[in-house]
């Protein structure tokens, strides 16, 4: 399988610069994976894990939160608001991030209750999914 440039990029660091065989990540509308020669794409995420296939067989995984993938000619890029290493997500951080929704669902107007819904429904998957 060919390689493709890949980019994994939060605020404070840049998580992941290099080839990658394949990246599965959270998009808004499911998940999807990107594969060399993708078609061009750009959607926002949802919080969940990317999982980065690099040359060799290694697998990195990173907890997503917010932002979006570019998928073009040369690569793609994932600019999330927040990336953490998934051996670095624990329990204690998960559950900020859930009591964090929780707010945002309380304060959320009518409008956007649904959205506040599903990132808190996505928190709480994510949470089981790892089993924190």
């Amino acid at each position: 399988m060919a390689a493709f440039h890949f980019e994994l990029v939060s605020p404070d660091k840049l998580q992941f610069n290099g080839p990658a065989q394949s990246v599965l990540a959270p998009g808004s509308d499911g998940d999807f994976q990107v594969l060399s020669d993708h078609a061009p794409v750009m959607t926002s995420l949802r919080p969940g894990v990317v999982v980065v296939e690099e040359e060799g067989g290694k697998s990195s995984r990173y907890f997503v939160r917010g932002g979006f993938v570019d998928v073009n000619p040369t690569g793609c890029i994932l600019l999330a608001e927040t990336a953490i290493p998934a051996e670095d997500v624990n329990a204690a951080h998960l559950d900020q991030e859930i009591k964090n929704a929780e707010e945002d669902l309380a304060d959320a107007s009518d409008d956007n209750k649904p959205r506040a819904q599903e990132k808190l429904d996505r928190l709480r998957e994510l949470k089981e999914t790892m089993k924190l």
